[in-house]
């Protein structure tokens, strides 16, 4: 295992800054995500860690080892694209051979080598076949062993599983990710998906513009947001314009058109003042709909579109002049009861201020 480490890295493409400055640390045998909308550096940040790409300024660390100029070849990193990048010609076995006979390894050791990487993702059975013969799971399997063979310092992931349906794509998320861990992989994978990144990354960082905006776990980045675009990212959210009250700590107050709200600040380092502009995010699920009015953090209003999906239903809340998003478990309000004044309440923890 390895760590990667990431220091002032700037990668231009002409008058184009893709990168900016950017700084990361990557823990050994992290799954680690790089997630942001199209254009963010994303691609080209893993691109420049896979050698592909030299930076204008800035340099990489695998280890203590600066692999900055370092060929592709050199680093020893395994790769996987969108596409498969499979031999058509040739067996599943012998695609996944084809690096280890690239760095002239013995002969008897490809045998085993090979074997050990079919086995690992579950693919001894078709080792003969070849690609045209696999579906497209399968395929994303011996790209993974292929990708594994060499016995890589790190893997690197390029938005390998946009190919698949929702259904494999959902039995390759747990499938690389037990295989990383299997293999103590120290792992970056590049995704727009962010289910996939949420239900398997160890950490991820949101980039826009070139520029890392956030990096944790998933859960903090989902709960916590640092900013309105990374809340507007990840998942979805009700954004509520306001004036800051006051902040205590951690906690600040807003006032806003439909009442006021205690919460928590997104990003504490960029503490306004009161009376500044601020932004209140607050996730669909986190909402609870009542009759009686609930003490602190409520909205009075009434259901307006209402989407029934069985376990959750999606409302189209209004207060004033204000639309909320509010998603409810086990819903109660979908029938006609639901019309008339109804009150939304949310958790002052579930409520993050966010800065302008």
């Amino acid at each position: 295992m390895i760590s990667i480490r990431v220091q002032q890295l700037t990668k231009r493409f002409g008058t184009v800054t893709a990168l900016r400055h950017l700084d990361l640390m990557i823990e050994p045998g992290e799954l680690f995500f790089l997630l942001g909308p199209s254009g963010c550096g994303k691609t080209t940040l893993l691109r420049s860690l896979a050698g592909f790409y030299i930076p204008e300024e800035g340099k990489i660390f695998f280890g203590d080892e600066d692999v900055t100029r370092l060929a592709p070849h050199k680093r020893n990193t395994g790769m996987m694209f969108q596409s498969y990048a499979l031999w058509p010609h040739m067996t599943v076995a012998e695609n996944v051979a084809f690096g280890l006979e690239e760095r002239k390894v013995a002969k008897d050791e490809i045998k085993r080598r090979v074997g050990e990487a079919l086995d690992s993702v579950r693919m001894s059975d078709y080792a003969e076949r070849r690609p045209n013969q696999l579906s497209g799971g399968q395929q994303q399997r011996v790209a993974l062993a292929r990708a594994l063979v060499i016995r890589p310092r790190c893997l690197l992931l390029d938005e390998p599983l946009s190919n698949l349906d929702a259904k494999l794509r959902l039995e390759m998320r747990a499938e690389i990710r037990r295989v990383c861990k299997e293999f103590k992989l120290t792992t970056v994978y590049v995704t727009h998906d962010q289910k996939e990144a949420l239900s398997i990354s160890d950490r991820m960082a949101i980039l826009d513009g070139g520029l890392i905006r956030q990096v944790g776990s998933p859960r903090d980045v989902y709960r916590r947001p640092v900013s309105r675009m990374v809340a507007n990212f990840i998942g979805e959210t009700d954004f509520i314009p306001g004036k800051l009250l006051g902040v205590d700590g951690q906690r600040a107050s807003v006032e806003t058109a439909i009442g006021r709200f205690d919460g928590v600040l997104g990003d504490a380092r960029a503490m306004p003042a009161a009376g500044a502009s601020v932004t209140v995010s607050v996730r669909p699920e986190c909402w609870t709909l009542s009759r009686e009015a609930p003490a602190g953090n409520a909205v009075k209003g009434r259901i307006g579109e209402a989407i029934y999906l069985g376990e959750v239903a999606q409302y189209g809340f209004v207060a004033g002049g204000t639309t909320l998003k509010i998603f409810e478990l086990n819903p109660r309000f979908i029938d006609q009861s639901a019309r008339g004044e109804v009150f939304a309440s949310v958790l002052p923890e579930d409520v993050v201020v966010l800065a302008e």
